[in-house]
Order: structure tokens, then sequence, then C-alpha cells
């Protein structure tokens, strides 16, 4: 069960831009993430790789938590809201879900729910 400090810092590293470096410091070496039920990705490697790649697709991204973070032992629900910029000036809106399952201090598992229709550019 992750502490409130270690919560607070992963959420703060989110918040601060820093995707990757939070997928590098806060997950399991053998994490799995997915989306909506999708194939999960394994292994905190690909993880980085795949937030870097998704990352280079924008030109600037803001992430806001939207409290509380509610926490239940080793699961963790936190909702999201993030803003793409993109490289043409346009920019997409997401809201989501994250269900985590932690081990100790770090995410073992997470799987991000939202709507698809939200990755329309507004």
């Amino acid at each position: 069960m992750p502490t409130a400090e270690t919560l607070n810092a992963f959420v703060a590293r989110v918040v601060s831009g820093d995707h990757a470096g939070a997928i590098e410091d806060f997950y399991t070496e053998t994490a799995t993430m997915q989306e909506n039920g999708g194939t999960p990705r394994v292994g905190r490697a690909v993880l980085v790789a795949h937030e870097n790649a998704a990352l280079a697709r924008a030109k600037a991204v803001d992430s806001e938590c939207v409290g509380p973070v509610f926490v239940s032992g080793d699961h963790v629900v936190i909702r999201w809201i993030f803003v793409f910029h993109g490289h043409d000036g346009r920019k997409t809106r997401i809201e989501e879900l994250a269900y985590q399952r932690w081990e100790g201090e770090r995410i073992a598992q997470e799987t991000f729910f939202c709507d698809p229709a939200q990755f329309k550019p507004v």
C-alpha cells in the first residue's frame, strides 16, 4: 500500500509534466498499463517508451489531478484531465480515471478508463 507521501509525490510528478519520469520512479519493473480493457503493455521500459512517443506527438501537455485520490489498500483511483497542445495549434482534452494496483510504494498494474470520443481535437 502506498503512503500518502508517495501518492502525493507521484501526482506532483505527473502534474509537473514529467510523465515518463513518473513511470521510471513509481512503477515496478514488470508493471502493466492498458486503456479501456485493451491489450496491456508490459514492462517499465516499454511503458516509458510508449509515454515518450505519445508526448512527442504534442507540443505540450497540461496535466491536472482532480481530487480526491481514492485509496483502498493497494488500490488507487485517480481522476486526471490532460490537455494536449498539438504542433498544429489544436488542443485535445482527455478526462480519464486511472485504476491502479500498487505493490508497496510502486504501481504494478494500471488501467485507464476514458471515452474514446474525447480524442478528437477541440
